[in-house]
């Protein structure tokens, strides 16, 4: 938002200093932090990034690129895939673009691909066999391609949001933060919890600020926190219903936290089916199964703009 289509920027001018993996065992993840200096980390003859075939040529797919030693391969649209490039598979491109994607990659690779897409990602992944699948959720922006990466590090959460999971998630950690990026790396039960509260955050805010034209994600939050207050609380309560989950306390704090970190971001509903429209199908088969909608407001306010 990747939250954009995704909120993810890239760097190229920045060295970073960075520390090696701690653990936090209260909250169950290692972090990855770094600090920055005047050169360029792919310069620094210590750290040596896992070379990686890159799906997309876009904001994300180049900033990736530049946080490697030179030595990654970059797919664009149409192009095919190398049979004899081993490593991860970053994939980032829109989520309408997946299924060509998986199709340009041979079975034999589909457990090396790692997903930087924004939504609800679960029901394709689980139809394709790929329910265990390597992601990331990519709490930073690239708001123009070659711009420097702004991190989604938060008055709550200073360590930083960016997570990712799977058997390359060190990898990726590694790579960001040579791109002075944070990011963990999580469990499954804690990469969903993190992946729904992202989620929660681009169903409200984008809806939210959809009701009110031109308002930015700051807007939304400064001026109709009521609004989206009410609308975190119900689908945080649908999801976790859905997911049989308890999410962590302070949820409304930490997405308002980071609304405030990425305040000019602006605000439209967007990929309807990987995102607000998970919600809405939990509201239809509650409907059809003569229960009370889970998500009334959501509904409403979809119907409101003749979205549904």
């Amino acid at each position: 938002m990747t939250m954009a289509n995704t909120l993810t920027f890239s760097t190229s001018t920045l060295l970073h200093i960075y520390q090696k993996p701690i653990s936090r065992i209260n909250l169950n993840f290692k972090i990855y932090s770094s600090l920055s200096t005047s050169s360029t980390m792919a310069n620094d003859a210590t750290t040596k990034v896992v070379p990686a075939i890159i799906v997309g040529g876009g904001r994300v797919g180049k900033a990736l690129q530049e946080m490697g030693n030179g030595d990654d391969f970059l797919v664009k649209r149409g192009e095919a895939m190398p049979m004899e490039f081993e490593g991860p598979i970053l994939v980032c491109t829109r989520n309408d673009d997946l299924e060509a994607v998986l199709h340009s990659t041979p079975k034999s690779r589909w457990n090396d691909l790692v997903f930087f897409q924004n939504g609800m990602l679960e029901p394709w992944l689980e139809s394709k066999g790929l329910g265990d699948a390597d992601q990331v959720l990519a709490y930073f922006a690239v708001s123009k391609l070659g711009e420097p990466p702004i991190d989604g590090k938060t008055d709550t959460n200073p360590e930083g949001l960016t997570a990712a999971y799977g058997k390359w998630g060190s990898a990726v950690a590694e790579r960001l933060l040579t791109g002075g990026l944070s990011c963990k790396v999580l469990d499954k039960e804690a990469f969903q919890k993190q992946m729904l509260e992202k989620l929660i955050w681009i169903c409200a805010f984008m809806l939210v600020g959809a009701r009110h034209p031109g308002a930015t994600v700051g807007v939304v939050e400064k001026e109709y926190r009521s609004e989206v207050s009410s609308l975190i609380s119900e689908l945080a309560g649908a999801a976790a219903a859905e997911k049989g989950l308890v999410f962590e306390p302070a949820m409304e704090d930490r997405l308002c936290a980071y609304s405030r970190a990425v305040a000019h971001f602006p605000t439209a509903v967007k990929e309807f089916k990987w995102r607000n429209g998970w919600f809405y199908s939990l509201s239809e088969k509650a409907i059809a199964l003569g229960k009370p909608d889970p998500c009334p407001l959501h509904t409403s306010w979809l119907k409101e703009l003749k979205i549904v």
